[in-house]
């Protein structure tokens, strides 16, 4: 098998999601005492978010890039960002290693393409739905991408950072959540992609108007497909 650095801790709640699945996903293939190989690095989201906040990109890029070039020299054969928002700085972190970067949005697409979904709504932090770098590798992977009107992006990123991050799960935001993906039902999404590694934290194929595309679980099992397989 081989061996997958993540990049995690943004936040340590979709981290845990991460690692739950993908070792899931190895026991339930490979069977007996099997475990994934995976080097883990959890940062201090604080950090993380309070440079999203003030658009201070290059500095996150530098950041996460030195982490890769990290997890490359403790033997990863792989890197994963284990969030959605952070892939705006996956081209800076990809160009840094000589080892591939398990990419989210390719996940995505895979899961679509698999479904039959061509209109996708998109939920995420407020960087993921306005700005080009997923919906824009989406768009080139054959998608059509639908996002919330401003307000109900504004609602779904606080609810992402005030709560989903830090664990707390309202009732009331469940409910704001399946308005907002109603809507976007009636846009003519197909499917809506969760694509904050939070939001399934909150919204799951059971309590959702639209089939899910959880990107957490998503990711983490094309993560368990590289793992098992036999080229690099």
């Amino acid at each position: 098998m081989k061996t997958v650095g993540l990049i995690g801790g943004m936040s340590w709640e979709s981290s845990l999601t991460y690692y739950q699945r993908i070792n899931r996903q190895i026991k339930q293939r490979k069977g007996g005492l099997h475990s994934a190989p995976l080097i883990l690095y959890s940062v201090d989201f604080a950090h993380i978010a309070r440079l999203q906040h003030q658009n201070d990109w290059q500095q996150l890029a530098a950041y996460l890039a030195s982490i890769g070039q990290s997890l490359e020299t403790a033997g990863a054969q792989a890197l994963v960002i284990c969030t959605n928002t952070m892939h705006k700085v996956a081209p800076q972190v990809a160009n840094v290693v000589r080892i591939p970067l398990l990419h989210i949005g390719d996940a995505l697409i895979t899961a679509s393409r698999v479904q039959g979904y061509q209109r996708v709504g998109l939920l995420g932090t407020q960087f993921t739905m306005e700005q080009p770098f997923l919906r824009e590798h989406l768009t080139a992977g054959g998608l059509t991408v639908l996002v919330p009107e401003q307000e109900e992006r504004d609602e779904v990123h606080r609810v992402i950072y005030e709560e989903l991050c830090q664990g707390i799960i309202r009732e009331e935001s469940l409910c704001r959540y399946q308005q907002i993906i109603d809507n976007l039902k009636a846009a003519g999404a197909e499917a809506v992609i969760l694509g904050c590694t939070e939001i399934g934290l909150l919204v799951g194929a059971e309590n959702s108007s639209l089939p899910v595309l959880d990107t957490a679980l998503l990711h983490a099992d094309s993560v368990a497909d590289f793992i098992l397989s036999e080229s690099i």
